[in-house]
C-alpha cells in the first residue's frame, strides 16, 4: 500500500484514538494555564501544546521506523504485519472484555519519571510545548497501535510522516475538547468509545490481509523478500 493510502490509514487512527484520549489526556490539558488575553491566545496556546505532542510522536515514529526497517531488510516484513494485526485484535478484545492491558495497575520507572518531568513543567511553567511533548511520551495504546503501523512502513521517514498523520489527526478533537470545555459530552463519549473496538478489529484484519501477501491492489500487495525504500 502506497505511502499515502498509509498515512491516511495513520490519520484515521489519531482521529478515532481521541475519543479516547480526551479522557485520559484531557484533564492534562486542562490543567495547563493558558496565555492571559483573547480568546485566540488561549487556542495559541493549545495549538502549541498539540504540536509538542505530536513532535513527541514524530521522535517515536523514526526510532521505530528505523527498527522496522532493519526488520524490512532482513525479509520479517510479512511476519511484523501478520503480528501488528494480531496484536490489534486481541486489544480490541480486550477493550469489550474490560480488560486493562494498556494500563498497568503498578506505574512502571519511565512512567512515574514522565509524570514527574509533567508535574515539574507544569510548576516551572516550562511553556505549552514542553508539556506536550511531555504528554506525547506516556504510555497510550493508541500510540502503540500507531508506531506498529510505523514499523510496518518501508523506511525511516516513512515512519516519521506516519506519525505525523497520526498526530494531526488526534489534534481535532482534543484541541475543541480543550478549547471548548464541554464539546464532547461524557455520554457522547461512551457511545463513540463502543465503535473504537470494531475499528481496531477492521484495522487488525487489514495488517494481517497485508502480511498474507495475496497480491491484491491497496489491500494486500505483494511484498518481495527484503525489499525496503533506500530512505
Amino acid at each position: 500500500m502506497g505511502p499515502l493510502s498509509d498515512n491516511a490509514v495513520a490519520f484515521y487512527i489519531g482521529l478515532f484514538g481521541s475519543i479516547h484520549c480526551i479522557g485520559m489526556c484531557g484533564p492534562l490539558a486542562f490543567a495547563i494555564p493558558a496565555g492571559q488575553g483573547s480568546k485566540w491566545l488561549l487556542v495559541w496556546d493549545k495549538l502549541i501544546y498539540q504540536f509538542g505532542r505530536v513532535c513527541s510522536y514524530v521522535l517515536l515514529g523514526l526510532i521505530i521506523g528505523l527498527m522496522g526497517k532493519q526488520l524490512w531488510l532482513l525479509g520479517l516484513q510479512r511476519g511484523l504485519s501478520l503480528l501488528s494485526g494480531m496484536l490489534i485484535i486481541l486489544a480490541a478484545m480486550a477493550r469489550w472484555l474490560k480488560l486493562s492491558i494498556f494500563h498497568p495497575a503498578k506505574p512502571n520507572r519511565v512512567l512515574g519519571s514522565v509524570n514527574k518531568l509533567i508535574v515539574y513543567a507544569l510548576q516551572h511553567r516550562w511553556g505549552h510545548f514542553a508539556v506536550g511533548a511531555l504528554n506525547g511520551l506516556l504510555p497510550c495504546g493508541f500510540v502503540y497501535i500507531a508506531l506498529l503501523g510505523a514499523a510496518n512502513t518501508h523506511g525511516v521517514v516513512a515512519a516519521g510522516k506516519y506519525m505525523v498523520s497520526f498526530g494531526v489527526g488526534t489534534v481535532p478533537l482534543m484541541l475543541l475538547a480543550t478549547v471548548g470545555a464541554g464539546f464532547i459530552s461524557q455520554p457522547l463519549r461512551r457511545k463513540l468509545n463502543r465503535v473504537i473496538p470494531y475499528f481496531m478489529v477492521c484495522l487488525g484484519f487489514w495488517f494481517i490481509l497485508r502480511g498474507l501477501n495475496l497480491n491484491i491492489s491497496y489491500l494486500s500487495p505483494r511484498i518481495e523478500a527484503g525489499a525496503a525504500a533506500c530512505h
